[in-house]
């Protein structure tokens, strides 16, 4: 097993298939919202097909609108980030996630109170580092936008994923002791270095069609590099560059922020961006940079060097250690080894019934897939 464990920390990632695009003004992708267009709305196949019942259980029934909701979700997540699903790979997807919808629901009928307020408690702080990575509340709310989601639709979601996670934990009675965070943190060294971060502000006029992600006709761009020129002029002139971003920058991310970024360490920004980032001293300010986005400039406001963090370093954004997270993540490694077995045995006594013949198919194959050894790591 190997991995980055900083890197999952410093992130605060909420739940992966719920994961928003981070407010990465070089990536210049939080508007590409449109390029998810490429089937109908779960909304339109409703009002076509009308919103059958696909899953059928003690307690509890899934309809097709939900597991839609949750692919689309994927599918704005993965066009936000320029990306898109190969049709080939729906039917694996969708039995993954349909999955995922039955276990859920299972669990939380087994939730205690404990494990309700331990969900909420966590969600909480998901939510919370969820916002400060966009930057601002508007910031987060055109992302949300973006992937077809709300706000209170996406805490319920989250809600719901912590509360039925901490169910199985307790269920299969799961527990991580302090000797084996330090086991774990002293035999894997590398996964807790902690690369050299930069800390930008940045103002970006995009040469580009933000949705469509065409290039503006010459003219448009000629304009927009007269108009960089003079922003870059009034800040070295003494302008406030927070202030200006907040007026002109076209980088929905970070623009109600004063063009602030998250800390972000190499390989995480466009090479060009990059470059000029890393290469700037504390309070410098870059000359125009050029990237396929658009027009740059950007002000170091700090540069971290790199180190090894300690079990006692706080977890960005939140109030959790680093030994907090070690101790979660080894507690979700547990929990993951023992509970295909226990979970196919709780769809037993659920009656669980799928109605669909390939969505049956479909979870029979990622059921099978979750339950199969894991390879070895090379």
């Amino acid at each position: 097993m190997k991995k980055n464990i900083v890197s999952i920390f410093s992130a605060v990632a909420v739940l992966g298939l719920l994961a928003l695009p981070g407010a990465r003004a070089a990536s210049a992708n939080s508007t590409n919202a449109a390029a998810a267009k490429g089937s109908a709305s779960p909304d339109a196949m409703t009002a076509l097909f009308g919103d059958p019942v696909i899953v059928k259980g003690k307690g509890f029934e899934i309809k097709r609108s939900e597991l839609d909701d949750v692919v689309t979700g994927l599918k704005s997540a993965a066009a936000a980030h320029n990306q898109t699903i190969p049709p080939g790979q729906l039917p694996q997807i969708e039995g993954q996630l349909l999955s995922r919808l039955i276990q859920v629901q299972l669990l939380l009928q087994k939730a205690t109170d404990a494990d309700k307020s331990n969900g909420v408690k966590k969600a909480d702080l998901q939510m919370k580092a969820l916002l400060e990575r966009a930057g601002s509340q508007d910031a987060l709310d055109r992302q949300m936008k973006a992937v077809g989601m709300t706000l209170p639709d996406l805490r319920a979601r989250v809600t719901q994923e912590n509360t039925a996670q901490a169910a199985l934990t307790r269920l299969l009675n799961v527990s991580v002791s302090d000797a084996d965070v330090k086991d774990f943190y002293d035999k894997n060294p590398a996964d807790f270095e902690q690369p050299e971060t930069v800390h930008v502000r940045h103002i970006l006029l995009m040469t580009i069609d933000p949705v469509t992600q065409a290039p503006l006709s010459a003219d448009e761009q000629q304009a927009k590099r007269k108009q960089i020129d003079n922003l870059l002029k009034q800040i070295r002139g003494g302008a406030d560059m927070a202030a200006l971003a907040k007026q002109y920058s076209e980088d929905p991310g970070s623009k109600d922020n004063g063009g602030e970024l998250p800390p972000f360490g190499r390989g995480q920004m466009v090479p060009e961006f990059e470059a000029a980032a890393f290469s700037l001293t504390n309070n410098q300010v870059s000359d125009v940079i050029t990237t396929k986005y658009g027009y740059h400039i950007i002000k170091l406001l700090d540069k971290s060097p790199a180190k090894k963090v300690a079990l006692t370093d706080k977890v960005p954004s939140t109030d959790l250690t680093i030994a907090d997270r070690v101790k979660d993540l080894l507690t979700q490694q547990k929990t993951e080894k023992q509970a295909p077995d226990y979970l196919a045995s709780l769809k037993k006594t659920g009656d669980v019934q799928i109605l669909d013949p390939d969505l049956k198919a479909a979870v029979t194959a990622a059921d099978a897939a979750a339950a199969a050894p894991p390879t070895p790591d090379n």
